[in-house]
């Protein structure tokens, strides 16, 4: 008889578990396809843009500038401009992506339904890296034309793109959470995310600027993922690097936890 009982109980675990993984591999395939079936606008004009980048800044301004932090420009900026359309694209699938459910309220439906609500988040996290990464591998397809790109160190380079990832996801996530319009979507992009790409040491480095700017840099955690991957790509950083992990860490553990609980009041999702 106790032996029925832990089977019935097994049984019903496992039944648990597989509805789990077939409501996460759902919504991944979902958002996969959705970025995938419009990939003209999604994919390509990363690849246009950094393009862009690398001809202007690399070729036509790397020229007159020479070395940046004992490379090449060219080599020096690669990486920041990999990093730059990895959190952009992962940011925006995963804001855009939400907002349209929320909108559509076919969010609701999700949350009523017996899919856990880490199962949920987890999905819309790993649809934004996908598509994240997917135009991270075209950029660094792109930049091969342009530079000799070779990978010091290869797990600290996939580590920490990963990471970002997450890390931006998860901020877009709540992003389309708090956002009631379509514009609302756009201004943290535009007005918060930009600027603090553009100063994270994309396209220099720290050590140029002044100590006081020196120190303002230090307060922007874009800042540590572009020099952590740049060092696992040419193996040189302005930061250190068990620090920059330390903070990817941080972040990915108070943004996660905030998605959940906001999930769970469906702050502005139930009205």
């Amino acid at each position: 008889m106790i032996s029925d009982n832990r089977k019935h109980r097994n049984c019903g675990y496992t039944m648990f578990a597989n509805h789990k993984l077939i409501a996460f591999e759902t919504i991944v395939i979902k958002e996969v396809r959705r970025f995938s079936r419009i990939w003209l606008q999604t994919l390509v004009p990363p690849a246009i843009m950094i393009t862009l980048y690398f001809v202007i800044f690399g070729n036509l301004v790397g020229r007159r500038i020479g070395e940046m932090g004992g490379f090449q420009y060219m080599e020096f900026i690669v990486p920041g401009l990999i990093m730059m359309s990895v959190i952009q694209n992962s940011y925006s699938n995963v804001v855009s992506s939400f907002f349209s459910h929320k909108f559509q309220r076919s969010i609701e439906e999700l949350l009523v339904s017996p899919v856990p609500n880490y199962v949920i988040l987890t999905g819309f996290i790993a649809g934004g890296m996908a598509r994240g990464l997917a135009v991270g591998a075209i950029v660094t397809i792109t930049a091969m034309f342009f530079t000799d790109l070779s990978i010091q160190y290869p797990w600290i380079t996939i580590a920490v793109i990963l990471l970002t990832s997450i890390v931006f996801s998860l901020a877009g996530f709540i992003n389309a959470v708090f956002a009631n319009s379509f514009d609302d979507i756009s201004i943290i992009p535009t007005f918060v995310l930009t600027p603090l790409i553009y100063l994270g040491g994309v396209f220099y480095s720290s050590q140029l600027l002044p100590p006081f700017w020196q120190f303002v840099s230090g307060l922007n955690p874009i800042f540590y993922m572009v020099n952590t991957f740049r060092y696992g790509i040419l193996g040189s950083s302005d930061v250190n690097v068990y620090w920059a992990f330390l903070i990817l860490g941080v972040f990915i553990g108070v943004l996660y936890s905030s998605c959940i609980w906001l999930l769970r009041r469906g702050t502005g999702i139930r009205s």
